[in-house]
Formats: structure tokens, sequence, C-alpha cells
């Protein structure tokens, strides 16, 4: 399994010059024994004019997400502060910015979030967003602050430990210590439903469930049972969301005004040809391939 420092990438960010011009976006690398789960954290501070709606095409990672808004030099009491866990996002996610506001997100690899609540498969999850204490109830508990909290809402103690601090060292060593309070369990199955989307992601080639059912040894309905347990999601829905993440890329790298040569790069992603392209990117982020292009190119 990769252990790695977070990637660099902007991939499922829509327009990301746009969006980092106006935030402030950091990725850390979490406590060495949640490298094998975790992605990154991710950290945002913004402080806006005017309000900013940003949009992203997700990955099929599940999300714990700790979030205040209010002027960040306020105290905790007068911000609005919650945590909710995010399932993963079946289509295109949408939030408004507004005015002064922090997130301190934790992304989970593909697969990696079940070791932290194995009593559930992980597709209970999926399209949903609920508040932190659904899945980890005891983050609803008095964490020795002496406040009261209202039921079904993380402790204020766990979100100002996380939230309130002025250095990104402390918020990731908040969240280590929630994390490493939960988890993980190892399990075998995790490892593998890992490694299966790492392979998806890594390899352009893997174009069909059939691929992976020959590879894996392992019959598509065992491999989709797998990846509904462990990764929310079946192994088709993961590949097609890595070719529109793949294009989008390349329509943000491409520099021409309408994007890369799109016929040539349905045939590179394994669409059966262009139009296929354009139709399952149309439906994903709601634009024509080129029209996007258009937009992030503009000055």
């Amino acid at each position: 399994m990769s252990e790695s420092a977070p990637r660099k990438d902007t991939r499922g960010i829509l327009d990301p010059a746009e969006l980092l011009s106006r935030v402030r976006f950091r990725r850390h690398t979490p406590a060495p024994e949640l490298r094998p789960y975790l992605e990154h954290y991710w950290l945002i501070d913004w402080e806006l004019p005017e309000p900013y709606a940003t949009h992203v095409v997700p990955h099929p990672s599940m999300n714990i997400v700790f979030q205040r808004y209010g002027a960040l030099g306020a105290p905790a009491a007068d911000a609005r502060a919650s945590a909710e866990v995010s399932g993963i996002g079946l289509g295109l996610f949408t939030q408004k910015l507004t005015e002064a506001g922090r997130v301190c997100g934790v992304q989970f690899r593909p697969g990696g979030f079940r070791p932290f609540a194995p009593a559930w498969p992980v597709s209970t999850w999926t399209g949903r967003r609920v508040p932190l204490t659904e899945v980890f109830p005891d983050a609803g508990t008095d964490a020795g602050v002496g406040t009261d909290v209202e039921a079904g809402h993380a402790d204020a103690g766990l979100l100002s430990a996380v939230l309130s601090p002025d250095t990104d060292h402390a918020r990731v060593a908040a969240l280590d210590a929630f994390l490493l309070a939960h988890g993980p369990a190892p399990d075998p199955a995790t490892d593998r439903a890992m490694e299966l989307v790492d392979l998806i992601r890594g390899d352009r080639t893997v174009r069909k469930v059939a691929q992976l059912v020959s590879a894996t040894g392992l019959s598509a309905r065992s491999l989709q049972r797998l990846f509904a347990t462990h990764v929310g999601v079946g192994p088709k829905w993961v590949i097609l969301r890595y070719r529109i993440h793949e294009a989008l890329e390349r329509a943000e790298a491409a520099g021409a005004a309408d994007g890369p040569d799109w016929a040539a790069l349905a045939v590179e992603l394994g669409y059966s040809d262009q139009a296929h392209l354009v139709r399952e990117f149309t439906a994903t982020i709601g634009v024509p391939p080129t029209a996007y292009a258009r937009g992030v190119s503009a000055p």
C-alpha cells in the first residue's frame, strides 16, 4: 500500500486556479499509523468580500469534515461549528463559501474508511452527509471542557480542538488524536479493495470490470460485494469517475481554447467514441467539455 506524501494534483476540482486564488488550501500527512488508510488531511481558510461557489467532482473517497463559519479571529463560541461524515458523492458537489470560515477535512483512501467504522458497509453512507455522531457516537460526549452540546452534534471540545488552533500543526495533531482513538482495525479485505482501486486509478488501461475479474480471479458479483462493503460504490463507477477526472485535468492543461483533441482522448480513456465522452462529461459536469475548457482558459 502506498504511504507517500499528500498528492499535489487538483483532480476533481473544477477551475482549481480560481478556487486557489480565493482560499488558503493545504494538504497534510497524517500520523504514520493512519497513512495506509488516509489520502491526506485538507485544510481551507477563507475571508471573502463576496460569496463564491466551489464545484468538485468527488473522488470515490469518504471524508470527515470539521467546519466553522464566522470571523476567523472570533471566539469559538461566536462561530457556527459542526462535524460530519461525508459519503462518496455521486454527482457534482457544490459548496457556497461566504464571508469567513475554516474547514479541516480528512480524506480517506478509497476503501480506507471501513477500518474506523466496521459496523456498516461503506455503501451505507454513499450519497449522504450525516453528523459525525451518527457514525462515531462518542464524538458527542463531553471532552472535559464542561460544555453541553445539542444531541446529534459533535462535542464542543472536539470541535474547538480541531478548528480553533492557529497553526496547521495543532489542527493535524487533533485530527490524528481523534482518528487514532477510533481505529484503525486491520482487515485483509480492506487492503484488497484499496489495492484494486489503486490499480484502477494508476493503470489507464483498466477500462472494464471484466479486466478486474481476469486479474483477480474474483467473480463480477464478488467484486461488486467487495466494493460495496469497503469502497461504497461499484468498480464500474470507480473506473468511470477516474476517467472523468482525467478528462478534466487534460482540459485544464491543454492550453488550446477548446481543450485537447477530444476524439483522441476518448480513445485513450476507453470510451466507445467522442460522443460517448461528451455525453458522460456533460452529465457529470453540467457543460460540454469544450465549453468547460474555454471557461477555465479564459483570462
